[in-house]
């Protein structure tokens, strides 16, 4: 499960960069960002290591 959420956060992160600098596709991607962020946070909060 955690890797499954570290792999969906990186994921999302890197769809955003794509979205960010080729595309312009709205708030979309900066939603995408923020649940990438939550993701990351969430894992460092339960106390995993990255």
């Amino acid at each position: 499960m955690s890797n499954l959420l570290y792999t969906i956060a990186v994921i999302l992160v890197i769809f955003w960069a794509i979205g960010f600098f080729a595309f312009s596709l709205g708030s979309i991607i900066h939603i995408l960002l923020v649940i990438a962020v939550i993701a990351i946070l969430f894992r460092l909060i339960s106390g995993r290591n990255i």
